[in-house]
């Protein structure tokens, strides 16, 4: 098997289950079963990410530059009010 690219720090939308069109971020990649672990800061508590399979989620973007992203790309942990605001930042960036 192949190692999963990091892809910690990138924004991507759910595109299934019950929080499908939710945008969240990458907050981890657990390599042994192939899945990204995603929060919002909201529904989803950057403490305790959902486990979330590469097949049920559209990456949008690895390189959104935000303080905040950079600084869980740097191994830091994020607060859920930081990662509220650096999703709101990227929405704000898309309406644009």
């Amino acid at each position: 098997m192949s190692t999963m690219p990091d892809y910690t720090g990138w924004i991507v939308r759910a595109t299934a289950g019950r929080d499908k069109d939710g945008l969240f971020c990458v907050m981890d990649v657990d390599q042994d079963q192939g899945r990204l672990l995603i929060a919002d800061g909201k529904r989803r508590r950057a403490a305790r990410p959902k486990v979330k399979d590469l097949n049920h989620v559209k990456l949008l973007t690895g390189g959104f530059d935000h303080p905040a992203i950079q600084r869980l790309k740097q191994g830091e942990t994020l607060s859920d009010k930081a990662l509220r605001r650096a999703l709101a930042a990227f929405r704000d960036q898309l309406e644009v």
